[in-house]
């Protein structure tokens, strides 16, 4: 496997024009990531990933951000789990449980092998515009550890790998990744009485960590946001933590906090300088060659650690069930049912960040 194998693309429409083929194709990149603008209904979204699948040599991550609430990619044709806060208010394990079976289920019959959930941000600031109203699963450690955690075991019984994000504490900001760079005043030793808990208690069963775009000066004075600094990945994630073995993945690089300072191309090789394994190019992948460019000084150990810990991923990858629209109306109708046995109402806000809107 070559450096390609550290990207992960976005793509641009429900299908593969002969040109995204070809470029997809020459690239061999390790992964795709799925929006609305390339979802329809469930056989489109189950033939594109199949015909991504085909383009590559070595199989590819498809991931998708299905988190449930405002933040539901499938929303065309599966109607969205309640969010992570209407869980958290009702109180009952076994419908999070549900909510994270049918999530892998769905996501197995598309063909979709990871999951960018579940969000483990403690909910420090509900009322801030950060991107996480109703996203987070808890506003204290605990609340997070358990309900996060009963998602993504549910989740991951289906086949479908998850990921934890935004490490190390997204919850703390009070503005959105989306637009500028938050900067949080917090320490590590602060982080680890309550942010860090439901990493490190969950780290078992995580297969991927995203790594936010916030900057915290207490731990880099550098004032790179994390998704780009060693002392965050290497120093507290990897070697503090001992998460060595799984994927380490960066939140969008084409967000503004990374855009307005670095660029795409440098902030991939600081990145995985850093100790990150893949990269996430959203928007801008038609330019992906000049980051795999940026990529071709980067240490040989460096690299090698990086793919290994890629190919260990790829290896837990399920074969997406068999596409039977019996299957799926079957899912379909345990969301609905999920969403009138969950008591109380999703958040009734205004759009607050892009992510909703992808």
């Amino acid at each position: 496997m070559n450096s390609s194998q550290l990207l992960i693309l976005g793509v641009p429409g429900p299908e593969l024009t002969s040109d995204d083929a070809a470029l997809y194709r020459e690239l061999q990149p390790g992964g795709f990531i799925l929006f609305t603008r390339n979802i329809v209904d469930a056989a489109q979204v189950r033939r594109l990933t199949d015909d991504l699948r085909a383009l590559c040599t070595v199989p590819p991550v498809i991931c998708i951000d299905n988190e449930g609430g405002r933040v539901w990619r499938t929303a065309p044709f599966a109607p969205a789990p309640p969010s992570a806060d209407r869980f958290r208010r009702a109180g009952d394990p076994k419908l999070i449980a549900q909510a994270g079976f049918l999530t892998g289920r769905l996501l197995r019959l598309l063909g979709i092998n990871l999951n960018l959930a579940p969000v483990l941000d403690i909910d420090a600031h509900p009322d801030a515009q950060n991107a996480l109203r109703g996203r987070c699963w808890g506003h204290r450690d605990q609340e997070v550890l358990t309900n996060a955690g009963i998602f993504n075991r549910h989740q991951r019984r289906q086949r479908v790998l998850g990921c934890a994000k935004h490490f190390p504490a997204g919850g703390r900001a009070v503005t959105d990744p989306h637009h500028a760079l938050p900067v949080v005043d917090a320490t590590i030793d602060e982080m680890q009485r309550a942010d860090l808990i439901p990493y490190t208690a969950l780290m078992p069963e995580l297969d991927a960590i995203m790594i936010s775009h916030l900057h915290f000066p207490r731990i880099d004075p550098d004032q790179l946001p994390a998704s780009l600094s060693s002392n965050i990945i290497n120093g507290l994630l990897r070697t503090r933590l001992g998460f060595d073995h799984h994927l380490v993945l960066t939140d969008d690089l084409d967000m503004g906090a990374i855009q307005n300072h670095y660029g795409t191309p440098a902030a991939a090789r600081m990145s995985i300088l850093a100790g990150a394994d893949m990269l996430l190019l959203c928007h801008e992948f038609a330019r992906a060659g000049e980051s795999l460019a940026a990529l071709d000084d980067i240490p040989e150990p460096i690299r090698s650690d990086a793919l290994a810990r890629i190919d260990r991923a790829k290896a837990r990858f399920a074969t997406p069930l068999p596409f039977k629209d019996d299957t799926l109306a079957e899912i379909i109708r345990g969301l609905e049912q999920l969403r009138a046995d969950t008591p109380g109402e999703d958040e009734d806000s205004p759009a607050q960040s892009p992510v909703e809107d992808y």
